[in-house]
């Protein structure tokens, strides 16, 4: 027998394809609205400790790849067209009843996605959300960076409960 719990409602295809297109939608539109009324790496202050920050990569994640001459566009497209063609596939054969990791998949998609969309039609992604401690400035990034974050943290979130399953009943018998 499968050591995931079978007992749990399955999840839905189609509403997982409705968060991801949903986060899709909303990471365009965030960066639309960011794009028209910020100024590049202008910070405009929200609260303490978070801010709007328009800035503009044209590499991966935390610039890596940035000044690297334009070639970088299309190496990051297609491994982006493949992650998420994989994604796509994961999620179309996943067993039903894994609902953490579908709701994961369906995160990381969507996210994927969102980058793609900016990485195909301007050749960059268009970040906005800056959290800053102090002189100190994390990352900045944008609602598809976060949902790809939040989708490995639950990835992870999923491993170690089916570690702790798995563990429980191979002591069990």
């Amino acid at each position: 027998m499968d050591s995931k719990k079978t007992s749990t409602k399955p999840f839905s295809l189609l509403a997982l394809f409705t968060l991801s297109g949903l986060i899709v939608v909303v990471d365009q539109v965030t960066k639309y609205v960011s794009n028209s009324n910020l100024t590049e790496h202008m910070p405009v202050a929200v609260i303490p400790g978070f801010d709007l920050l328009l800035a503009y990569n044209r590499g991966a994640a935390f610039s890596f790849l940035n000044d690297a001459g334009g070639w970088q566009r299309w190496l990051l497209t297609g491994i982006s067209i493949a992650v998420s063609g994989f994604l796509l596939a994961w999620l179309i054969k996943l067993p039903k009843t894994q609902r953490l990791l579908g709701f994961a998949l369906a995160l990381i998609l969507g996210g994927a996605v969102g980058n793609l969309i900016d990485r195909m039609l301007a050749g960059y992604v268009i970040d906005f959300i800056s959290l800053y401690f102090m002189d100190y400035r994390f990352a900045t990034f944008n609602i598809a960076d976060a949902a790809i974050s939040i989708g490995a943290a639950l990835m992870i979130l999923d491993i170690v409960i089916d570690f702790r399953r798995s563990n429980a009943a191979n002591t069990a018998t």
